[in-house]
């Protein structure tokens, strides 16, 4: 008897496919795959920018992409802060660990 929770599609289709191809990019290690996070994070702020430069300079930008792209990009900026609260965490964790 097939479950019909499993035919419900929560997530678009293009955020399902990137979260499937993330664990063959993690296989780098750890900081390779938080550099490759801090990377797209510096990319959705480049992108946010040029977006709203071009709807201040008036060349045929769109409010609501620009709007979407700062909020793409500070929510990205958001998850890196969190990240690193975490991993500053734990290492203050583990240097009061006795050995």
């Amino acid at each position: 008897m097939s479950s019909p929770i499993s035919s419900l599609r929560i997530l678009p289709a293009e955020i399902e496919s990137a979260a499937t191809e993330f664990p063959a990019e993690a296989s780098g290690g750890f900081a390779d795959s938080l550099r490759g996070a801090m990377g797209e994070m510096g990319e959705l702020g480049a992108q946010a920018d040029h977006k709203v430069a071009g709807v201040l300079e008036g060349t045929g930008g769109d409010v609501h992409t620009a709007l979407i792209a700062v909020e793409k990009a500070d929510l990205s900026f958001q998850l890196m802060m969190q990240v690193r609260n975490k991993i500053v965490s734990a290492y203050q964790e583990i240097s009061r660990m006795q050995f």
